[in-house]
């Protein structure tokens, strides 16, 4: 797989997140587990982005009127993250750019400045849920205002960059045992609620009813909107670049699993 700037209209002038860029470093010739926990810490970070306000919305919403019927869309809806996440993963270590800078590389200005407008737009909104959110559940644990949890909310992202700041792998050393809390309360409420186990097997399995029901397909489009997020690919194309391995097409087809 070759990098070479003719490739692209522009040539690459900067490097992705510069002060995280390359500073952890991946075993040479590491197999197996060694090399997967080498590459966990991105995955990690990015499996945040599954678990926001917006996936808890829409999930709640379809579970407490449909049942367990769209389970489907939600197993459809990852199947595809996982493929666009894959894909993310190998523009960041191939290029040696993020999908940011890919786009604005391959696109005319016109092009990219309305990208950039739209993603903008993008995240303010899928801030403000986060924020909200956030203050919601701050609420609703510790009953604190809403406008204190909104103020807590900045400042623990204030928290995050500073982590940064402090070195990449502290970061996601914290993301990491945050994850970890999600499942231990996923687990506890699977044994609380206990599932009909045999329900769940078939709803994973789509029915036409998902198409001629309006209100269901209302829900399953959210569901496949809050999975399926741009914004998670430009971050995962980005923080893969924190691994430190060899620029050049073995490295990367070695990272890659890919045959030179």
């Amino acid at each position: 797989m070759s990098t070479n700037d003719k490739n692209w209209r522009l040539k690459r002038t900067a490097v992705s997140l510069p002060e995280s860029f390359s500073s952890i470093a991946v075993p040479k010739n590491a197999t197996g587990w060694r090399k997967l926990m080498a590459f966990a810490g991105p995955g990690l970070m990015v499996a945040v982005g599954y678990m926001d306000p917006g996936n808890w919305a829409t999930d709640i919403a379809g579970g407490s009127s449909f049942g367990y019927t769209l389970l489907s869309v939600i197993l459809i809806s990852n199947l595809f993250a996982i493929l666009l996440q894959h894909l993310a993963l190998k523009l960041g270590i191939v290029t040696g750019r993020d999908l940011a800078q890919a786009c604005k590389d391959s696109y005319s200005k016109p092009v990219s400045i309305a990208l950039w407008i739209l993603c903008e737009i993008a995240i303010a909104a899928c801030d403000l849920a986060e924020v909200i959110g956030s203050a919601i559940a701050i609420n609703l644990l510790f009953g604190i205002p809403l406008t204190v949890g909104i103020i807590i909310t900045i400042l623990d992202v204030l928290v995050l960059l500073l982590l940064q700041n402090k070195g990449f792998r502290y970061l996601e050393a914290f993301v990491g045992g945050l994850i970890f809390i999600i499942f231990c309360c996923f687990a506890y409420e699977l044994a609380v609620s206990k599932p009909a186990f045999a329900a769940v097997m078939g709803g994973l399995l789509p029915t036409t009813e998902i198409i001629t029901n309006g209100d269901m397909l209302y829900i399953a489009i959210g569901i496949l909107g809050a999975t399926v997020m741009p914004h998670n690919l430009y971050l995962h194309s980005s923080i893969v670049q924190t691994r430190n391995f060899e620029r050049n097409d073995e490295g990367k087809n070695r990272r890659l699993n890919t045959p030179p």
